[in-house]
């Protein structure tokens, strides 16, 4: 029927490919095959002519229209629209293969019949229904008075700590690398060890801490005294205090005078600042120096400088001018609120309107007025200059 169908196009002049030609076919039923045959034994009356023309044309409708369409692709876009909308059809979702169960049957009931036909009153017990095989293969639960029988008490825990064993030995030991003697230091090489280790720390106590972790003194550890003996012999005392003047007048100019940070900044405990700068004989170019930086807070001109420093309450107790500061401060505000007092409806109104005649952040006067303890009162006296302006 195929073959029949493509010569029958061919000499219609619309060759179709074997493929076209059964989907074409696919869409009559066997009761057409007669027909078909009827038409292709036949000489095509128009042209051109493919198989879905000649399907048409057995649907009933006439040739001239069939060869029109065929003409303009009519044809090919109805095949091409079909596919489409197979390929947009979802496929039927697979059933799913049942699963076969493997699980046990329940048990059977025990007939009422053998337990109605058991004698009452003998003293036997009822019997218990029989055991499922999964009943029996289940892991059994232990009840809680077992539980507590099973707990291991306090002495038999105790027979399981861990023993304090003793520190490895041989390969496995840790041990510090043995120190050189004193002895190395005071002699002429020792100048050699000394000096790079001397420009690597700014003062004799990092000094000190580098060198003993490596040399013995002259009675057990190395001490600041033994290292002080040595570095005179080898004529390095005079550098080392140079450059310990240098880093001390550094810190306490970079650092503003505070104390507290100069001995962070150096790596040194308090303490040791005092005794360093000591030694050194710097008291009086220390004080020198502590001295302006207080001139300088005390002194500041703009309203800003001073509420900023009155937030740094450790530095001005490093100074050892916290209540001066404060005090001056507390007389300075109380004379710049009592000038806006009669314009102001608030605390916030009161310190914007000194903080805009002085040129200072409003934040930094509300936070000046609360630290002082001014901002209780100033709030009473707003309060009730608000209370006899009012009508």
């Amino acid at each position: 029927m195929a073959v029949a169908v493509s010569d029958y196009c061919r000499r219609a002049k619309a060759a179709a490919s074997p493929t076209e030609v059964r989907e074409a076919l696919a869409l009559l039923s066997e009761e057409d095959d007669f027909r078909v045959r009827t038409l292709t034994d036949t000489e095509p009356e128009v042209s051109p002519l493919g198989p879905f023309g000649v399907v048409d044309i057995l649907r009933g409708t006439p040739p001239p229209l069939a060869a029109q369409r065929q003409a303009c692709g009519y044809y090919e876009v109805a095949q091409e629209l079909a596919r489409v909308r197979e390929e947009k059809t979802p496929a039927p979702a697979p059933v799913a293969p049942q699963v076969p169960s493997f699980a046990p049957p329940p048990p059977r009931p025990a007939p009422a019949e053998s337990a109605a036909a058991e004698p009452a009153g003998k003293g036997k017990a009822a019997r218990q229904p029989a055991e499922s095989v999964q009943d029996r293969i289940a892991p059994r639960k232990r009840t809680g008075p077992a539980l507590e029988a099973e707990e291991p008490t306090e002495t038999d825990s105790s027979r399981f700590l861990k023993r304090d064993l003793p520190k490895p030995r041989g390969r496995y030991t840790q041990v510090a690398a043995p120190k050189g003697s004193y002895q190395t230091l005071v002699r002429t090489e020792g100048k050699d060890i000394l000096e790079p280790a001397l420009s690597q720390n700014e003062h004799r106590f990092a000094l000190l801490k580098s060198l003993a972790e490596h040399y013995n003194g002259a009675k057990g550890e190395l001490s600041l005294v033994d290292l002080e003996s040595v570095l005179r012999s080898h004529e390095l005392m005079d550098r080392l205090t140079a450059k310990e003047r240098q880093a001390l007048l550094s810190a306490y100019t970079d650092q503003k005078g505070a104390a507290g940070r100069v001995a962070w900044a150096l790596g040194l405990s308090p303490s040791e600042l005092q005794r360093l700068t000591a030694t050194l004989g710097m008291q009086a170019e220390v004080e020198e120096l502590r001295e302006r930086f207080r001139r300088d807070v005390l002194g500041a001109r703009h309203l800003t400088q001073r509420l900023d420093t009155l937030g740094r309450d450790k530095y001005l107790a490093d100074l050892g001018i916290k209540k001066r500061f404060t005090d001056a401060l507390r007389r300075e505000l109380e004379g710049l609120v009592q000038e806006e007092l009669s314009g102001a409806n608030d605390l916030p109104g009161l310190a914007l309107a000194v903080a805009r005649k002085h040129g200072a952040p409003q934040e930094l006067v509300l936070r000046a007025l609360d630290r002082l303890g001014m901002a209780g009162k100033l709030r009473e006296q707003l309060a009730a200059h608000s209370h006899h302006s009012s009508p």
